[in-house]
């Protein structure tokens, strides 16, 4: 029987840099392919030669299309990687969406960075450009859900619905007879939009890779906080700016302030939702409603069959870089919606510069923070945050809402990988070290599994 042995190149010991090489006798596949984020020792990184040469490799299989999990894929293609990557339809055009804003923030930071002299290289550079970019999205080619479709000789993969974001699933993938199972990045069964993740399989499975990112917490119901909080900045004559990701929290955040405003628990305030990669993945969400996609909840294509279910009449969609300048204008009561969700760029940077200094102001934090980011800076606390070379004081109310994550919490992991009979190997991945400690413990003592946490670069014989 053909050796198989599985790397762990990324998402070790941290929730970024997701990457994972399979490779038997006849087959080397990497299960998704993610930029490092973060803390500057992990976005380093980014920069290392990839351990295997990237021709080499005959298939990606990408979970979804969140950057830690797909925005390394332009590198891999620029160093010589021609294979197929294979997605789910929402995943491939969501990604594609995603790759194209990561390229166009890098080159024009790159520049500002120049510009302004507050580099400390002496030609600050992207990592990759838009020409990266067009060579990487013709390479995708669709999966079906729930479908067993053939990489090579001897490698399937089945992708099944794992309600995170639109597109997204959790992976069966067999190489040489083992079996793998990647949870990648589960959802949650209450997602106010997308379907319930599909229960885990249960026949065969070998390994287990899990995620970890709630891997030492449980989520606390926090829904009226969000409209709490809401009103006091209202009532302050504040801005509420909400540094969200793109692809997914925006539109979660925007059903929900519909549903406040239409029940008249929050007044109807002008939204400004700015960000370009936001409003062309809220297309995409809005497609998937209006065409009843089996990922959408059956309740929301009842419930807006004829309406958006995005706008609750006060929606502004800031696309273009004037747009977003003219939000500056807006003095008091408003919400604007922005990524990076983490502050790590984007546009919400400088609302950030523009509102962190008034206390009137808020700035609600709506998902998980990792560290190293301007977002866990401010979850933790600190009195003054560095932007574009200058360090801003953090005078406004910082909220942290928990109730928005779409991360499966520890009990919710546990709970979802309790069906499968013991598997001969399990790892815990894509969590910082407490959450995978806390999950390695739960899944030992709970289930009576083995677990190992390993490190980055390490490499395991499956028998």
């Amino acid at each position: 029987m053909s050796t198989v042995q599985i790397a762990f190149l990324g998402a070790t010991e941290t929730v970024t840099g997701s990457r994972f090489l399979i490779t038997s006798d006849k087959s080397k596949i990497l299960v998704d392919c993610g930029m490092f984020q973060g803390v500057k020792s992990d976005r380093l990184k980014n920069w290392d030669p990839f351990p295997v040469e990237p021709e080499s490799i005959d298939a990606i299989v990408l979970s979804h299309a969140h950057l830690d999990h797909s925005g390394f894929l332009p590198v891999l293609v620029r160093d010589g990687f021609k294979g197929p990557i294979y997605s789910t339809h929402y995943t491939k055009m969501l990604t594609a969406v995603i790759l194209r804003d990561s390229a166009h923030l890098q080159t024009e930071d790159a520049k500002y960075a120049v510009k302004k002299g507050y580099s400390k290289h002496a030609e600050p550079k992207a990592l990759y450009g838009e020409e990266e970019v067009n060579k990487t999205v013709p390479l995708f080619s669709e999966a079906t859900y729930r479908t067993r479709t053939q990489l090579t000789e001897d490698a399937f993969v089945t992708f099944f619905p794992s309600g995170h974001i639109l597109g997204s699933a959790f992976v069966e993938l067999e190489v040489a007879g083992r079996k793998f199972l990647f949870t990648s990045d589960l959802g949650r069964n209450n997602h106010p939009i997308l379907s319930n993740p599909d229960a885990a399989p249960t026949e065969g499975i070998d390994v287990v890779i899990t995620e970890s990112t709630y891997g030492d917490r449980t989520h606390e119901a926090s829904e009226a906080l969000f409209a709490d909080e809401l009103n006091a900045a209202f009532k302050r004559g504040g801005t509420v700016l909400i540094p969200a990701f793109a692809v997914d929290r925006t539109e979660v955040i925007l059903m929900k302030l519909r549903e406040l405003i239409d029940a008249k628990q929050i007044p109807n305030v002008p939204i400004y939702v700015d960000s370009p990669m936001a409003l062309t993945a809220l297309d995409y969400y809005r497609e998937a409603i209006t065409s009843e996609s089996h990922e959408i909840r059956e309740n929301i294509h009842e419930q807006f069959h004829d309406q958006d279910p995005f706008d609750p009449g006060t929606l502004y969609q800031m696309r273009t870089t004037e747009e977003s300048i003219k939000i500056n204008e807006v003095q008091g009561n408003a919400i604007i919606i922005s990524a990076s969700g983490m502050a790590t760029g984007g546009r919400v940077v400088h609302h950030l510069q523009q509102l962190l200094p008034d206390p009137k102001n808020t700035i609600m934090l709506v998902g998980f923070q990792a560290a190293g980011t301007r977002g866990r800076s401010l979850e933790e606390g600190q009195k003054q945050l560095k932007m574009y070379g200058q360090w801003i004081p953090v005078n406004a109310h910082i909220a942290k809402i928990g109730s928005f994550s779409v991360h499966a919490d520890a009990t919710e992991l546990v709970d979802w990988l309790k069906p499968i009979p013991r598997p001969q190997q399990v790892f815990v991945v894509h969590g910082e070290p407490d959450g995978q400690r806390g999950l390695k413990e739960r899944l030992e003592n709970q289930l009576n599994w083995y677990v190992t946490i390993p490190k980055s670069g390490q490499v395991f014989t499956i028998n």
